[in-house]
């Protein structure tokens, strides 16, 4: 029997945008995470990894927030509000943002009986040309 249990967490995501090209953002990563802790280290070791080669005044912004900011990041995070960081470097931004999620099992298929549509897929194979 398949039980339906949720778990809370957080999806995180990792946005780029150059803003000279007019271009929309692009996602650069993503994580699940299970606890505010998990959430706020994730974006916390990108921020200390990228830093030494960002800009002086944007990695100082980067540790500002790492530093100063961490306390209300936990505290959004632990009453599960959405949180966004951004910096700026050679006219790109740079976006992580942590969303509170509940995150659904997968259905478990051990002895489960796959229904009869699924046998006349029949898998796509690349045509050559001459």
């Amino acid at each position: 029997m398949l039980t339906t249990t949720t778990a809370p967490g957080f999806w995180c995501e990792c946005w780029t945008r150059h803003l000279d090209d007019g271009q929309p953002p692009t996602l650069f990563g993503s994580y699940d995470a299970r606890t505010e802790v998990e959430a706020n280290n994730w974006v916390s070791e990108i921020l200390r990894t990228i830093s030494p080669a960002l800009d002086t005044d944007t990695s100082e912004e980067a540790w500002e927030r790492l530093y100063d900011h961490r306390v209300n990041t936990r505290r959004a995070l632990l009453r599960r509000v959405p949180w966004t960081v951004s910096v700026t470097h050679a006219r790109t931004l740079i976006s992580w943002t942590v969303s509170p999620v509940t995150f659904l099992p997968l259905a478990h298929r051990r002895a489960a009986e796959l229904p009869t549509c699924a046998y006349d897929f029949t898998p796509h194979t690349p045509r050559t040309t001459d």
